[in-house]
């Protein structure tokens, strides 16, 4: 197993067909609305007008898949106050459902959204680092689905030396809130983090 599990996303390789969605919701048998791994559609950018009466764009489209960072300062650890949250002995965060009161305190402190709230079970549910496939020595299922190879997990500290320690950028939070064990590539279309040029362009799936 894993010490520090951290997934790398190749954010110039996505390209937002959602198979990693579909590959989870299928392993997990989840039920509607209830999402472990999301992908982002962030857009913006405009046409513009010059002096001379030409026009330019500076219009740009990039994905962004996000499922739980199993964070070194998990937010919803702290949330819980049953003690339902927690991250264990190998760095996955998990929810004991022997004391989990469904409060969704987690789901509301988490920056991520990565917490799910599952009405079937009236539980708080979340991405479990496909724990069962990593102890069969298998890639989580979210990233043996990849059709393009955009998705790749280890150890963070083995990811970040393969492929460096990428700043934040736009709409992810500040990596300072949790510490995520997140590595990626950012997009050549990338907006730097806080950045009001674009929006998600599917809030329904995220």
């Amino acid at each position: 197993m894993l010490k520090r599990p951290a997934f790398y996303i190749d954010m110039e390789a996505c390209t937002g067909c959602k198979t990693c969605m579909i590959a989870c919701i299928d392993k997990h048998d989840l039920p509607e609305g209830v999402l472990y791994r999301r992908v982002s559609e962030y857009v913006g950018g405009n046409w513009v007008t010059n002096a001379d009466g030409s026009c330019d764009q500076n219009i740009f489209a990039y994905y962004v898949s996000l499922s739980c960072n199993h964070c070194e300062n998990p937010i919803c650890v702290r949330s819980c106050p049953t003690t339902a949250m927690h991250k264990d002995e190998n760095g996955i965060v998990s929810v004991d459902h022997t004391k989990c009161v469904g409060c969704r305190y987690c789901e509301w402190g988490c920056p991520y959204s990565a917490p799910q709230y599952n009405p079937e079970i009236g539980k708080m549910t979340k991405c479990d680092f496909c724990r069962d496939y990593l102890e069969e020595g298998k890639a989580p299922a979210c990233v043996a689905a990849c059709p393009s190879r955009a998705l790749h997990y280890g150890e963070y500290e083995d990811l970040v030396a393969k492929y460096g320690e990428a700043q934040v950028v736009a709409p992810l939070p500040d990596k300072g809130i949790t510490q995520p064990n997140l590595v990626f590539r950012p997009n050549r279309n990338a907006q730097p983090a806080g950045s009001r040029s674009g929006k998600i362009r599917n809030p329904e799936e995220v």
